[in-house]
């Protein structure tokens, strides 16, 4: 399965992506600003989604819709 990323570039187990776009956390009142580095991100399978871990949110699913390979 391939993960692709708002460019189409591919996405690999524990590679670097940046958020396009300010992003509201469901169930937080935290909110990931655009810019924002996100590493060693996680594959889980679904296509469009990866799992990682940022400062702020531990656990986090994110749409690949709204990152870019950094």
């Amino acid at each position: 399965m391939e993960v692709r990323d708002n460019n189409g570039t591919e996405l690999h187990d524990g590679d670097c992506v940046t958020l396009i776009k300010d992003l509201k956390v469901k169930g937080t009142s935290e909110t990931i600003k655009r810019g924002t580095l996100v590493k060693n991100i996680r594959l889980n399978g679904r296509e469009g989604e990866i799992e990682c871990n940022t400062k702020q949110v531990k656990g986090l699913v994110l749409k690949t819709e709204f990152l870019k390979k950094a």
